[in-house]
């Protein structure tokens, strides 16, 4: 039986930030792209039915890329300082001592609830939070924020603090009420366009 490859290790050097916010850009372009294909393909003379079956397929691809896009992957480095790790746009790197913005990214998939902690550090760079070793750094940062007071403070939302201090029952409930139904609604939206576009409706 074949072996599995070994992670391929980070590199010492830290991304750029000016070039990981392009990624990123281009990653939201990617997915906007992947939404509007089928009305742009419906717009053409004689393609208008088969922009509706198509946009079955790139709204749910855009659905399934759009968390992925900046969550963490492994091999990732988890430090007092920094968390840097890979992500389907490229490797990113968030300072964790000058965190802007901390918010909870909710998803769900085959019944189950899935966290991911958005973090956004000074320079404009996002990075998506799904481990244990990167939440327990986000913490620690977050706690050395509290007892000093000559840094500002990130932004925290209410659900990601929840989340950071443990998610216990009931702290993230209005949270992901609100994330399934605006799920929802986007999704009847979307299909509700594609319906029309079809001529179904």
């Amino acid at each position: 039986m074949a072996r599995a490859r070994p992670a391929t290790p980070l590199p010492a050097e830290l991304p750029d930030a000016v070039t990981v916010r392009r990624r990123a850009r281009t990653g939201v372009c990617l997915l906007g792209a992947l939404l509007m294909l089928p009305f742009t393909l419906g717009a053409l003379p004689g393609a208008r039915e088969a922009g509706a079956p198509l946009g079955l397929v790139t709204g749910t691809l855009a659905f399934v890329l759009y968390g992925m896009l900046v969550e963490e992957s492994t091999p990732a480095r988890h430090s007092m300082r920094r968390i840097t790790a890979r992500t389907l746009t490229g490797m990113r790197s968030v300072d964790l001592t000058r965190l802007t913005r901390v918010r909870l990214l909710t998803s769900f998939s085959y019944g189950s609830v899935y966290r991911t902690l958005l973090v956004r550090d000074a320079d404009g760079v996002w990075l998506g939070i799904t481990t244990d070793a990167g939440q327990r750094a986000l913490r620690r940062a977050l706690e050395r924020w509290s007892g000093d007071g000559s840094l500002p403070p990130p932004r925290v939302s209410r659900a990601a603090r929840a989340h950071i201090n443990g998610d216990r029952p009931g702290q993230t409930a209005v949270h992901t009420v609100l994330a399934f139904l605006g799920l929802v609604l986007g999704i009847c939206g979307y299909v509700t366009a594609l319906a029309k576009l079809g001529g179904i409706s």
